[in-house]
């Protein structure tokens, strides 16, 4: 799953790495332990003729037709992200871009969970893929994609967030590409021999007493 992540890169360095014209933005807070339910960055068109943002939107995805009482999850799986009925609409029309330097995962060690940073072995930004849905309130939500673990990343945790290589970045966001397979056919994810992970202290498990680079350093 994806749960918890790290974002420090500024802005000049994830324009580079997107490759793709962005309206300008502001500086963006450097967060060393974004968690669920908090306002997170993302990049999206906001309507199919709207230029690309980088802007603002919840982290957890509930439609506005869905009612007040409907799940608010922070992940949705690329087996179902394509045909659930509650996610399929925001998968063929509103997907977006997380960026991040890294997530963290558990690791149950001797009665404990220690927690690793898993991040990319060169130092460039992760690009997660994500949908956004309006919620009843008029703002978006989102929900991160995560695929079955892979490479390195076994060795933590079952699943990770699918993260996608640059050439996928461009149609991954193209509002005019719905189709299931051809997004499947254009979209591919990162090489997972560019992951690498690291254990770091459990002072990452609170999120409101933690959010120092000190998080990230090897424990």
């Amino acid at each position: 799953m994806c749960g918890r992540f790290a974002l420090y890169s500024p802005y000049p360095k994830l324009s580079e790495s997107l490759r793709l014209p962005l309206d300008e933005t502001g500086e963006l807070a450097t967060r060393y332990n974004v968690a669920p339910g908090t306002w997170i960055t993302a990049v999206r068109h906001p309507n199919d003729e709207a230029p690309l943002v980088m802007d603002e939107v919840w982290w957890g995805y509930r439609p506005h037709w869905a009612g007040g009482k409907a799940p608010q999850p922070i992940n949705a799986t690329v087996e179902k992200v394509a045909t659930s009925r509650y996610f399929k609409g925001a998968f063929a029309h509103h997907r977006c871009l997380v960026p991040a330097d890294g997530w963290y995962e558990w690791l149950p060690v001797d009665g404990h969970k220690q927690p690793h940073y898993l991040t990319r072995a060169d130092g460039e930004p992760l690009w997660f893929a994500g949908i956004w849905a309006e919620r009843a309130d008029g703002k978006p939500g989102c929900a991160i994609l995560t695929e079955p673990a892979r490479g390195v990343a076994k060795e933590i945790h079952s699943r990770m967030p699918l993260a996608l290589d640059a050439d996928s970045l461009e149609p991954w966001l193209d509002p005019h590409l719905t189709d299931r397979e051809t997004i499947r056919q254009v979209v591919h994810h990162l090489d997972a021999e560019l992951i690498t992970h690291w254990p770091v202290s459990r002072a990452v498990n609170k999120p409101a007493e933690g959010q120092g680079s000190e998080l990230i350093n090897p424990a």
